[in-house]
């Protein structure tokens, strides 16, 4: 990964719903497509309705994280995913340092921003609240192979994209799938027949199963 200082995404504004971070119990930290908005993906914390829960979506610059396919050669998107990735890391320790843990933090994205939370989570192995990758997967070239290395201590993974995704192709979500099992993820992979390049009720229903466990295990 490329070292960053002050990348492109260094500075950006993190928009914030939810419980106020002195008060919460819990995180999620959403990440916005290309093209899209910190606010628009903010927008999805209402089908989330978690009590103590802060909701968290940082801004990229120019709306894009990286400009080329998440499938490029890694250096054409550098500075992009480094400084993402590192903005991604700046939301989640400041919730970290107001004394919420990273099992109570989930990473959830669509489209470049399912990418890039994926792409944290395997180079960040922890036991997180949970991953949502909506029509996403770990970034690289198809010609090259995947390889991370740490235990992800049975973080629950949702992976939802359609068959016939034009920018998503089936072969990498099911290789992100094995992936996240192979670093001891509880992994659950939906593929929709026709889907197109969206969210579906489905998918926020798998999220919501994810997030009331976490409630479940709500500390008193």
């Amino acid at each position: 990964m490329t070292h960053v200082e002050q990348g492109p995404h260094q500075g950006q504004k993190v928009y914030t719903a939810g419980e106020p971070l002195e008060n919460a119990s819990s995180a999620m930290i959403l990440v916005h497509g290309r093209g899209a908005t910190a606010p628009s993906i903010l927008e999805l914390s209402g089908a989330f309705p978690i009590a103590g829960m802060i909701y968290l979506a940082p801004q990229a610059m120019g709306n894009t994280w990286y400009p080329f396919s998440f499938l490029a050669a890694r250096h054409q998107n550098e500075p992009g995913i480094s400084s993402g990735l590192a903005a991604i890391k700046d939301v989640i320790d400041r919730v970290v340092d107001a004394g919420i843990p990273l099992d109570r933090v989930v990473l959830a994205g669509f489209s470049q921003g399912a990418c890039l939370a994926s792409e944290y989570v395997a180079r960040h192995p922890a036991r997180y609240g949970g991953l949502l990758v909506f029509s996403g997967g770990l970034i690289g070239p198809q010609d090259a192979p995947l390889s991370f290395k740490g235990d992800l201590k049975m973080t629950p993974v949702f992976l939802g994209c359609s068959d016939t995704d034009f920018h998503i192709p089936l072969e990498r979500v099911e290789e992100s799938a094995r992936v996240f099992e192979e670093m001891g993820a509880l992994v659950t992979k939906k593929i929709y027949p026709g889907m197109g390049h969206t969210i579906i009720q489905d998918e926020v229903d798998e999220a919501r199963r994810i997030l009331n466990d976490l409630t479940r295990s709500q500390p008193v």
